[in-house]
């Protein structure tokens, strides 16, 4: 793609896609992404602000392309399969990801692409041949093809499909690329635990917390009052979008997703949505948080990883935000988009 209008920016939006394949996670994906591609982008002429705006707002396709933390969220708090939630984003996820290519061939018409140090780096890989660079990536390629391998067969579930591509990482690492040592061991550890141990800690509160507003009847009283205040599966689903984006803005992922599912779904599904139809709606809206002050976690990874300030970032980032809200707007009035794969 590297010689086309945009194709540089559109393959770090393809990878992103992919990485999202493997990590499930929005902020990994920039971090990943986006500190083998940023510098590439800017040595071949791009500006930095717009390269590092598209990493930081194709990394939420991380959430959205399965395998997702959130869906799986979602399946704890709902009680939908995982399995079909993973099927359901599929659609969605690639229906992000052209229109974010979209925005960035008209980004690259307008303001110009500069031509002679692309076609050189592309020389150059092409020059290596395709042969040597797919054998020296050979062995990373099948991470995501052994996960959602595991779990489409039947072979895993995605906790245990997860486990697998652990320990299948870590063999490869250190055996096969040799890019990590016995010593560095401990310090992935010790960030493993800095990363995931709070998550369980927000995990314990939350199922805490949806089992008092359970007993207490809130997801009733908050359904009857939208139904008796708004009319309409549209205007509904309106109000539904806005409050979640609101959230989305101000609030983690995860906690977001175990405390509002048993709020909103029975709202949902009392104007005929379906269960997995709104799963892919609500985490559509906060993948879209993840890019919008003042949280957008994203948005502060790519800081992080360039310098540059996050307001900065997400000034450049708006046109992309608007194109993924056109998304959301489709996604949710046409069921379809969510629903053609799922059995």
């Amino acid at each position: 793609m590297g010689k086309r209008t945009a194709g540089m920016p559109c393959a770090v939006i393809i990878t992103c896609l992919f990485y999202g394949a493997i990590s499930g996670s929005a902020p990994a994906t920039v971090a990943a992404v986006g500190s083998m591609t940023i510098p590439l982008l800017v040595k071949l002429g791009y500006d930095k602000t717009f390269v590092t705006a598209i990493v930081a707002v194709a990394g939420g396709l991380g959430v959205i392309i399965p395998p997702s933390i959130p869906f799986i969220l979602y399946g704890m708090a709902s009680g939908t399969s995982v399995g079909k939630m993973f099927m359901a984003g599929i659609v969605p996820g690639l229906l992000i990801a052209a229109l974010l290519m979209i925005y960035a061939f008209y980004y690259c018409k307008k303001h110009g692409e500069d031509k002679d140090k692309i076609n050189e780096e592309v020389n150059a890989l092409h020059n290596k041949g395709f042969k040597k660079v797919f054998f020296e990536s050979f062995w990373a390629l099948l991470t995501p093809v052994i996960i959602l391998g595991c779990i489409y067969s039947g072979v895993a579930s995605p906790t245990e499909a997860a486990v697998i591509s652990v320990f299948y990482a870590l063999f490869i690492s250190m055996f096969i690329y040799k890019s990590l040592r016995v010593k560095d061991l401990y310090d992935v550890f010790v960030e493993s635990i800095k990363t995931f141990a709070p998550i369980l800690f927000i995990l314990a509160s939350a199922v805490a917390f949806s089992r008092i507003i359970t007993l207490l009847q809130i997801p009733d009283t908050a359904a009857n009052f939208i139904l008796n205040t708004i009319h309409g599966k549209v205007a509904v689903l309106i109000v539904i979008n806005i409050l979640l984006l609101i959230v989305g803005m101000v609030m983690d992922t995860s906690p977001a997703i175990l405390i509002l599912t048993p709020i909103l779904l029975p709202i949902a599904q009392s104007v005929g949505v379906d269960a997995v139809h709104f799963g892919i709606i609500m985490v559509v809206n906060l993948a879209i948080g993840f890019v919008t002050p003042p949280i957008g976690i994203n948005l502060f990874v790519a800081s992080s990883l360039v310098d540059i300030p996050v307001m900065n970032i997400a000034k450049k980032a708006l046109p992309l935000i608007g194109f993924f809200f056109i998304a959301l707007l489709l996604i949710t009035f046409i069921p379809q988009i969510s629903l053609a794969l799922v059995a």
